[in-house]
């Protein structure tokens, strides 16, 4: 435990709120000097496709070599990569751009267990984060398109927050990928017999997805998007 997190303990303890709130407010620059970082880093990057999945998933397995296949033919299409720099699906996009001689990105954040930078990620485009939401905001910022592989919570969280910010038009529309029929094939028919018959969100709302099992598959949907539109920074 820190000093700084003993000191809230003991504030907590006492019920010392004018101490709790003094650390709050000081959180403030932390929070902005993440933002001035990711800002100033990925603005000079160009056009990237973020690529998530599970930090789980071994070298050994197919999804990894898929993950590895879908970044290396992205980056020779121009595209740099963004992962969450840590291993698993994460290192996998990360080692395929750096096989293409492409633009590859890391935007780690610091956690108990699991998360540790993979060797792929460019050393100018390495990024340490402490707080989730301004993780998550640089990979929808800084995104032309997502590519989504088998993974868990923090992967799910990734791919709504996406699609909410679509489907609410606070960010351009870009394609979203997922990779792997029989791992998303069970979701995308609860959001159509559940999600849809309650009228929770519209028939149109499902079109914002695009299930595919290859990489030529997911390759080609972000291509084919962007013979139609200019290419261009996500904001």
């Amino acid at each position: 435990m820190t000093d700084n997190e003993k000191r809230i303990e003991q504030a907590l303890e006492s019920k010392d709120w004018s101490e709790i709130k003094s650390k709050d407010s000081w959180q403030i620059f932390k929070i902005m000097a993440e933002f001035v970082e990711g800002f100033e880093t990925l603005a000079r990057i160009g056009p990237c496709v973020s690529i998530f999945g599970s930090a789980r998933t071994k070298d050994d397995n197919p999804t990894y070599k898929l993950a590895e296949d879908i970044a290396y033919k992205l980056a020779l299409q121009g595209f740099g990569i963004i992962t969450g720099g840590g291993p698993g699906i994460m290192e996998a996009g990360n080692k395929g751009a750096r096989l293409a001689n492409g633009k590859s990105v890391g935007l780690n954040i610091d956690l108990p267990f699991e998360q540790h930078s993979n060797p792929y990620i460019d050393t100018d485009k390495f990024i340490n984060f402490d707080y989730f939401f301004v993780r998550k905001l640089m990979f929808t910022k800084y995104a032309q398109g997502y590519v989504v592989l088998p993974g868990g919570f923090g992967t799910m969280d990734e791919l709504f927050e996406a699609l909410t910010l679509i489907q609410t038009g606070k960010i351009a529309k870009f394609p979203i990928v997922l990779v792997d029929k029989s791992y998303w094939g069970g979701l995308i028919d609860w959001i159509k017999s559940t999600m849809i018959n309650a009228k929770n969100i519209g028939e149109k709302d499902l079109d914002l997805i695009q299930l595919v099992d290859t990489a030529d598959e997911a390759v080609e949907i972000i291509t084919e998007f962007y013979s139609k539109y200019s290419i261009k920074p996500n904001f």
